[in-house]
């Protein structure tokens, strides 16, 4: 069975200040950083495999500081894309709760009914994802195994509810996680767990 270490990347100042990032190239902050290299010490005696990332630059940057301590190469995955959070992306959160408030309770309640203005669905990134796992499952399936999956909110909540058949959960709560990790047991096409 394979374990994915679902890694959302160190705090950048968008999550700070309650941003919206998207796709935004923002950097780590000298706190997102440090959030890193905790959570490097905190996975470095697991035997990884292979480390995977978003193309975003906090997800790089992350993905960076596991490879140096871990002496590995970062394959980066443009289908881990975060979601185009289309004109509402670098806009506050707040700003979307007061000037869409409908919206806004529908992305909470029900997400997948939501397409952000000139943005996309859920639906289309979770094929997205559901297309990147099979191809990470497909290059590990031959064994037991860790990797790690470093992946921006809300798409590292795609990724999970798609392992573990979920649901998303508060899509704007998980906007503002950052600098955390799960292990989660991955095998295609049956029941998994969080570790």
């Amino acid at each position: 069975m394979l374990r994915i270490a679902l890694v959302r990347p160190g705090q950048t100042a968008y999550d700070s200040q309650g941003r919206i990032r998207s796709r935004l190239a923002v950097p780590l902050t000298e706190e997102g950083s440090r959030q890193a290299t905790e959570m490097v010490q905190q996975l470095r005696e697991l035997d990884f495999k292979a480390i995977y990332s978003a193309p975003c630059q906090a997800c790089a940057e992350t993905a960076e500081a596991f490879a140096a301590a871990l002496g590995m190469k970062v394959r980066q995955i443009d289908m881990l894309a975060n979601l185009n959070a289309g004109l509402w992306q670098g806009k506050l959160i707040t700003e979307v709760k007061q000037n869409q408030p409908t919206v806004y309770r529908q992305w909470q309640e029900n997400p997948e009914s939501v397409c952000p203005p000139q943005g996309e669905t859920l639906g289309e990134v979770r094929l997205r994802v559901q297309t990147a796992l099979d191809k990470i499952w497909k290059k590990h399936q031959k064994g037991d195994g860790n990797v790690i999956i470093i992946a921006p909110e809300p798409l590292a909540s795609v990724i999970r509810s798609e392992i573990l058949q979920t649901d998303f959960g508060d899509l704007w709560q998980a906007e503002r996680r950052c600098g955390w990790w799960e292990l989660i047991q991955y095998e295609k096409n049956a029941v998994v767990s969080k570790v």
